[in-house]
């Protein structure tokens, strides 16, 4: 088992497991590494590097998953994490995918009814993956399951006329994609979904918006809160209805109405849950102030 730390050289490790670029690039780490350590060099882009030594093993090694230790992770760390890699996944794997598949099948013969049925899969699979992403939570299982049928089609079943270097290629790819899906269901299943549901009453389908409120919270760093805004907000995300904070701060309720939206200008946040995350992963509240 190969197990990374601190001190192992990054550029060593890379270079004997190239799978790791795209998953060191979706922390903002680019080649050119040199002889640096990983200590070092998380240090110097300001990444995490015990989440990051998480992230790495659990990749190198298929019987490794640090499920307590991930648990540990501020929230913030893991949707930043999945937001990049389901980034990378429509603008890496898939479009690696995409292109080879047109590449194979341009070279193939035109008239195979079995690259049709390939061609048909491929874009079901494109549009479930394509669609999960856009609506903020990606459910591995469909996608994993399309893409095994793609390649077991291709393996088992093709016949006729086609481009045998380009098929090559396009199974290669096809199992890349497969093996990136199947780690990050795992931190997806394993470590975000129960983080979400230590929130509270809040399901999966609120992964959206706590995704939205991750990137909205980088963006707008510099347009802070007023004292009364972080009042208003506070009670907000305890629970408290618009008249019931107006009685507690004894303002009046088109007073709070008008706070409320210049926080959601602010943050570009809408949603209950979305100021929930937003508090507890700036301390302003704690779990145990939440009604669960």
């Amino acid at each position: 088992m190969i197990f990374l730390d601190s001190s192992s050289i990054l550029s060593e490790v890379v270079e004997e497991n190239h799978q790791l670029i795209p998953v060191i690039n979706r922390f903002g780490i680019k080649l050119g590494l040199g002889d640096r350590s990983i200590g070092d060099i998380c240090k110097s882009v300001d990444v995490n590097t015990e989440f990051f030594l998480a992230i790495l093993n659990t990749f190198l090694n298929e019987d490794y998953f640090p499920e307590k230790k991930l648990q540990k992770f501020d929230i913030e760390l893991v949707v930043k994490y999945l937001k990049q890699t389901d980034a990378y996944l429509v603008h890496g794997q898939l479009y690696n995918l995409e292109k080879h598949l047109n590449a194979f099948l341009s070279m193939s013969d035109p008239n195979n009814t079995q690259l049709k049925l390939i061609r048909r899969l491929f874009t079901e699979f494109k549009d479930e993956l394509t669609g999960q992403i856009e609506q903020g939570m990606v459910d591995g299982d469909t996608p994993l399951a399309l893409l095994a049928d793609l390649k077991s089609i291709i393996i088992k079943h093709i016949s006729g006329n086609f481009n045998e270097n380009m098929c090559y290629a396009v199974i290669f790819t096809i199992d890349s994609f497969q093996k990136d899906l199947e780690k990050n269901n795992r931190i997806r299943g394993k470590i975000l979904k129960p983080m979400i549901e230590a929130l509270g009453e809040y399901e999966m389908a609120d992964l959206q918006e706590l995704i939205a409120a991750s990137n909205t919270l980088k963006t707008n760093k510099n347009k802070d809160l007023s004292q009364r805004e972080l009042d208003v907000l506070r009670l907000v995300a305890l629970g408290f209805l618009n008249k019931e904070v107006a009685d507690k701060l004894n303002i009046s309720l088109n007073t709070v109405l008008s706070h409320r939206k210049n926080i959601t200008a602010k943050l570009g946040i809408k949603t209950v849950s979305g100021l929930i995350f937003y508090c507890m992963t700036h301390g302003y509240i704690s779990a145990d102030e939440v009604e669960l």
